[in-house]
């Protein structure tokens, strides 16, 4: 097993990089002289794979929604009765986990006995527990923290603004699943969904800080071939075909806030998308919502000293293979002014050569900076890795878009493919639709 030393020429690094007999992928970026090591282990698996085939039939499974996200808080559960989270504490070190629409990530961060947390963080990723009793205990903990989401006003905006977006596409439903669906999850389903989405296979390990790729690289290697797996072939995943038109045009939801909180949202049909295509779109629209609606634009301007926004305003894009999608927003007193004004400005606002070079300057300045933050740094990575993109390509494509490519990527904004959210406080007048 020979590593492969990677040249990042255009970053300065030299990341090494592994896939091991089992078929999982070991990414280590040698840093040296840094107190502190960040690990991640990350599965290609989130909220919205929850209809797929059987791997190696053609029958086809449907679990319930929210599973992922169950699967990965029952991780931390093993069979001695302890928890994981223990371990991790004991040896000084801090854990978590997350779900999002497509990847799960363990991750530990640490200053010392680094070998012991990384079997530990392996422990908690190879070794399932799922029994009727802890399943049931589980809901429990679940309902408690979706009925607290749900009471959480930025959250509802964001979920109803999903809802809004899309009809059939699962990223309209919310990762954590609702009340009703995770209390139909069985041991069966989850044991389903571990051995299909969490193959190494379909996995990555990460690690950035002061370690010896090559004695990290054998020490993994060596716990993986007590597994004896072998590589497993593409999961085939099933999506439903999404209309190119909105689910509703406009949600409303009252809740006990000071002022309106408002989010617009443009779905965009250019999705199927992987690797460089993909990541061209994702930088090419991100770079026309810095331009548009950036702190530094004059749009932002005008409508900050209008005093229909604040310094919390925002817009952003947001993409996978299978769906992509403007959103912004923030809070404002008046949420029908600041759309007509969003929605009339937005098509004609002028972009300029020297605002672009400009903000990818300032792009290429937080890249470099995420190399000096491992949390983040391991965040993009993992995001980036189960797009079929390398980080490195990151810097590299965004100098190759031009003015004329944001251009044409303004006018995919269709008015048909956009919906607003809207949080109200309780003595607002009711609207189109509550949620």
């Amino acid at each position: 097993m020979t590593n492969r030393t990677i040249s990042w020429e255009s970053i300065g690094e030299s990341p090494v990089r592994q896939t091991l007999d089992s078929g999982l992928e070991v990414f280590i970026l040698p840093k040296p002289g840094l107190k502190k090591t960040y690990a991640t282990y990350a599965t290609h698996y989130g909220s919205i794979d929850s209809h797929f085939y059987r791997p190696g039939s053609h029958e086809t499974i449907d679990v319930p929604d929210g599973i992922a996200h169950f699967l990965e808080h029952k991780m931390y559960e093993k069979p001695e009765g302890r928890d994981v989270f223990e371990r991790f504490a004991e040896l000084g070190a801090y854990t978590n986990a997350y779900t999002e629409y497509t990847t799960t990530t363990f991750l530990f961060s640490a200053t010392s006995d680094i070998d012991a947390c990384l079997e530990t963080l392996l422990r908690l990723v190879e070794e399932p527990y799922f029994t009727p009793e802890n399943v049931e205990k589980e809901k429990g903990i679940i309902e408690q923290e979706i009925r607290m989401y749900l009471d959480m006003p930025g959250e509802r905006l964001r979920s109803n603004l999903m809802r809004a977006l899309y009809q059939k596409n699962p990223v309209r439903l919310d990762i954590a699943g609702s009340v009703d669906s995770i209390r139909t999850i069985t041991p069966e389903d989850l044991y389903v969904c571990y051995e299909t989405f969490y193959h190494p296979s379909n996995m990555v390990i990460f690690i950035a800080g002061d370690v010896d790729p090559a004695r990290v690289i054998d020490r993994v290697g060596t716990l993986e071939k007590k597994r004896r797996l072998t590589p497993s072939g593409p999961i085939e995943r099933i999506f439903p075909k999404e209309p190119s038109a909105v689910a509703q045009k406009r949600i409303q939801k009252i809740m006990p806030v000071s002022a309106p909180l408002f989010m617009m949202g443009y779905k965009d049909e250019k999705v199927g998308l992987y690797g460089l295509d993909l990541l061209r779109r994702d930088l090419t629209m991100s770079l026309l919502w810095s331009l548009w609606l950036g702190p530094s634009s004059r749009l932002f301007h005008e409508l900050y000293q209008a005093g229909l926004i604040n310094e919390r305003f925002y817009a952003h894009y947001t993409s996978a293979s299978t769906y992509g999608l403007s959103a912004m927003g923030g809070e404002t007193p008046d949420p029908d002014r600041l759309e007509a004004i969003l929605v009339e400005r937005l098509p004609q606002e002028p972009l300029r050569d020297e605002d672009l070079r400009r903000i990818k300057r300032k792009e290429i300045g937080q890249f470099v900076g995420l190399f000096e933050n491992l949390e983040e740094l391991a965040f993009a990575f993992n995001a980036l890795y189960f797009r079929g993109m390398d980080l490195a390509d990151l810097p590299l494509v965004l100098e190759e878009i031009s003015l004329a490519d944001i251009e044409e990527a303004r006018y995919s904004l269709k008015e048909s493919g956009r919906a607003v959210s809207l949080v109200l406080p309780p003595n607002a007048k009711p609207g189109e639709k509550s949620s």
